[in-house]
């Protein structure tokens, strides 16, 4: 009786109450354990990647952000400089360079607003799309050239 009563308890410690192992369901080193944001990083990284090979001695002093959520203006003040915006929601938005609050010189930035974004798209590919889209918008306005000569269109 004492065989089965230890057992049992031997049983309990390593599976209470029948919900099986804890501890995470992928090895971190797996792509499947990534959060969305940093899938999201990952995204803008390789959509990022041609135009910097293409332009990179003019984005020497450009630098590429992610932000979760843009700050949204109150209603009826006009949208900022440097905005790129979808039905008065910005997707992203374009930092000159300038001087901070300490005054210390700051690069030019191209922030990306992650949610915004992802609400958009319909799925991965699509969202890739726009990523390389407002990339190539934002990368365009801050050197002063068309969309399509950055894309290499034109």
């Amino acid at each position: 009786m004492t065989a089965r009563g230890s057992r049992r308890r031997e049983r309990r410690s390593r599976d209470r109450h029948g919900r099986g192992l804890r501890g995470p369901l992928f090895p971190s080193t797996l792509p499947a354990a990534s959060t969305r944001a940093e899938k999201f990083d990952a995204l803008v990284l390789d959509a990022l990647e041609p135009i910097e090979a293409r332009w990179r001695t003019e984005l020497t002093k450009l630098d590429v952000a992610v932000d979760d959520v843009p700050e949204v203006p109150e209603t009826g003040t006009p949208t900022p400089d440097g905005v790129l915006a979808d039905s008065g929601v910005p997707l992203a938005r374009l930092v000159a360079a300038g001087v901070d609050r300490r005054g210390q010189p700051t690069r030019a930035r191209i922030v990306l607003y992650r949610r915004p974004l992802e609400a958009r798209a319909k799925d991965g590919g699509d969202l890739a799309d726009l990523v390389h889209d407002v990339l190539v918008e934002q990368v365009a306005a801050y050197l002063g050239l068309d969309p399509g000569v950055i894309d290499g269109e034109g």
